[in-house]
C-alpha cells in the first residue's frame, strides 16, 4: 500500500504536486513528484489523504504529477498499468472509494457530524454518494493515544529536539 497526498486531486484520483496555474507562468511552484509517480503506478493499492477543499479537490488538475485512474474506467489497464491505483481517499470530512466501473471517487462514509452539504460545498466536482452511506466510526482510545503520541513526536522532530511527550 502506498500513501500519497495532493495539492490538487481530480475525481479519478489523479494528483498534482508540481505547479498551480499555467506551467510557464505559475501561481505557485510545489515540491514536485519525488517518488510519488512511481508509488502511484507501482504500489498494489494507493491511499490518498488530504484536507477537503475546493482548491484542492478540483474538476481538472493544473499539472499531471501522479497517475490515478486517468480518464476513468479501464484507463490504467489500457496503458499497461496492472496495479489497482487509488483505492481509498481519506479527507477530514469523509471516506471515498472509486466506483468499480467508472473509477470516479464516491463518498462511502461521512465523519461524525459532517453533512452531505458540507462535502458538496468543499469539493470542486459533482459529488456522488454511495447508496448505503455509512458514518465513519470514531477512533478508539488506543488509536487516539497513538495518534497524539505520533503528533507530539513529529512536532518535536520538526523543532529539532527529538524529544516529546504524548499529548
Amino acid at each position: 500500500i502506498g500513501f500519497l497526498g495532493a495539492a490538487q486531486l481530480d475525481k479519478f484520483g489523479n494528483i498534482n504536486t508540481t505547479i498551480i496555474g499555467d506551467y510557464f507562468h505559475p501561481k505557485t511552484r510545489l515540491p514536485g513528484g519525488g517518488g510519488a509517480p512511481e508509488i502511484a503506478t507501482s504500489s498494489k493499492e494507493i491511499y490518498i489523504t488530504m484536507a477537503q477543499t475546493k482548491r484542492g479537490m478540483v474538476e481538472k488538475i493544473d499539472f499531471f504529477t501522479s497517475f490515478g485512474h486517468g480518464e476513468g474506467g479501464d484507463h490504467r489497464k489500457r496503458l499497461g498499468i496492472d496495479t489497482a491505483g487509488p483505492t481509498l481517499l481519506i479527507t477530514d470530512l469523509a471516506i471515498w472509494k472509486p466506483d468499480p466501473v467508472s473509477k470516479e471517487f464516491t463518498v462511502v462514509s461521512l465523519h461524525p457530524g459532517v453533512t452531505r452539504q458540507q462535502v458538496k460545498d468543499t469539493c470542486g466536482w459533482a459529488v456522488k454518494f454511495a447508496e448505503a452511506l455509512d458514518e465513519t466510526p470514531a477512533p478508539s482510545e488506543l488509536e487516539l493515544k497513538t495518534l497524539r503520541d505520533l503528533q507530539a513526536r513529529t512536532k518535536a522532530a520538526h523543532e529539532g529536539t527529538g524529544k516529546a511527550k504524548a499529548a
